[in-house]
């Protein structure tokens, strides 16, 4: 059995019952975590890693993302959210093969590797056809990345004679051959869960027969919830009195949620992804992270988003925590005339998000989301003697307020390593980022051709 011992490192494992080791070691056996002590002795066969310098926080955990847009990385930054449905989903989409779904979730998923995430949410709603769902999720597996494919579906505009997509429900035979196939491993390194449209986006109908095969198969359903007027107004009461809504139901953004909803919502078990750089961008609104804590559960982060900012989860964590504060400090303003005595937040809490709530969202907190023996190996170490991060006063906070892509040496996943001394252990990188290159610039030529016809 390989063994890796990391040795004489900062740890914050995001256990409790670990907590933090100032300097200790971590022990990997196989695709295992086997122990985090402060020292360890190991046989004379076993990989020993120096982490002088150096802290290792578990994987992180990114919630939500359309990685099928990395091709397109920027083209979207000045866009709002009315503009990006027109421009994207009923044009950019409409041009995309399956061969630009596979370089744009391999190229986005090794980038996630590279940014120190080890478990991605594709949330992939641009498959038309089986081939373009095969080559995401081939992407997908090519990376090497721990990922749920949250299978979607396309939202173009219907052509005469066609349904609106708002009336098509989610196709269970794909599903299936889906878990028969390539994701019937439940436990396997690429998963399976459902990208419903839910009912701001779907007939009622639609989303009561979407919620029920979610349960029936036993997937996480996620759907986006805001973004303009909602298709099914009501919809929620009517699938909660049906008893369909409860754990397993995961709500992206969800800033117009009423506080009633939001509390029923919490009360049935529902989990919810942030995406909190996006959704001040596009204009969502404000992100619901205070909202959630003030009801004693806490948001899991996403990006969202390649074409309009950046794939690194720590910037989306800390945008997170920055915009809540703020918010909490202008309230405490506005009610006693001067800000908190302490702050609302601590940046735990905010390290917690992309770690232990991520694993917790997937239904996963038994295998990842922190350093715990017998869980499996995805860490992420960190060059602590770097310029920008040392001295190191507070590990906690060096790792969310000032850790960056340049910082993370080492990505394991599952005890292999994906990346070392600063480098992604991938073959061919020049090769993928060229066929990335080429598939963006046929894209914005086909799209803009198509407009020029018309």
């Amino acid at each position: 059995m390989r063994r890796t011992l990391i040795k004489s490192a900062t740890i914050i494992s995001m256990d409790e019952a670990i907590g933090d080791l100032a300097t200790g070691d971590l022990l990997v056996e196989g695709n295992r975590i086997a122990s985090v002590r402060p020292s360890i002795d190991v046989a004379a066969d076993t990989e020993i890693v120096d982490g002088t310098g150096r802290i290792i926080i578990p994987g992180l955990i990114n919630a939500h993302m359309h990685t099928w847009q990395t091709g397109l990385r920027g083209f979207a930054a000045n866009w709002t959210l009315l503009e990006y449905f027109r421009r994207m989903h009923s044009g950019l989409a409409t041009v995309f093969r399956p061969e630009d779904i596979h370089i744009a979730t391999l190229v986005g998923a090794l980038n996630q590797i590279n940014c120190g995430t080890t478990t991605l949410v594709d949330w992939c709603h641009n498959n038309p056809t089986p081939d373009h769902t095969d080559a995401a999720v081939r992407g997908l597996i090519e990376s090497g990345i721990r990922a749920a494919f949250f299978h979607g579906s396309p939202k173009p505009e219907p052509k005469p004679g066609e349904p609106h997509f708002s009336e098509i429900p989610h196709p269970r035979r794909e599903v299936e051959r889906l878990l028969a196939g390539p994701l019937a491993d439940r436990d396997g390194l690429v998963t399976l869960g459902l990208a419903i449209l839910g009912p701001h986006y779907s007939t009622l109908d639609v989303a009561a027969h979407d919620f029920r095969m979610a349960h029936e198969l036993k997937l996480i359903a996620s759907m986006h919830q805001g973004g303009g007027p909602a298709k099914t107004p009501g919809g929620w009461d009517k699938l909660i009195a049906a008893g369909l809504v409860g754990a397993g139901i995961n709500i992206v953004h969800g800033n117009d949620l009423p506080d009633d909803l939001l509390d029923r919502m919490v009360e049935l078990g529902v989990s919810f992804s942030v995406t909190p750089e996006n959704e001040m961008i596009q204009g969502h609104g404000f992100p619901i992270t205070g909202r959630l804590l003030k009801r004693g559960v806490r948001p899991t982060i996403g990006i969202d988003l390649e074409s309009i900012l950046s794939g690194d989860l720590f910037s989306a964590a800390r945008v997170a925590l920055s915009m809540q504060r703020a918010l909490d400090n202008a309230e405490s303003r506005k009610t006693s005339g001067t800000i908190p005595a302490t702050t609302t937040i601590p940046v735990r809490e905010a390290l917690r998000w992309i770690t232990t709530e991520g694993a917790r969202m997937l239904g996963r907190e038994h295998q990842i989301g922190s350093l715990t023996p017998g869980k499996l190996a995805d860490l992420v170490i960190i060059s602590a003697s770097d310029l920008n991060l040392f001295p190191v006063h507070d590990p906690v906070a060096t790792v969310m307020m000032q850790t960056s892509l340049a910082n993370i040496e080492a990505v394991m996943i599952g005890g292999a390593w994906k990346k070392q001394n600063g480098r992604l252990l991938v073959e061919g990188l020049e090769t993928k980022k060229e066929l990335l290159t080429q598939s963006g610039r046929r894209l914005v030529q086909d799209i803009e051709r198509q407009g020029r016809a018309a």
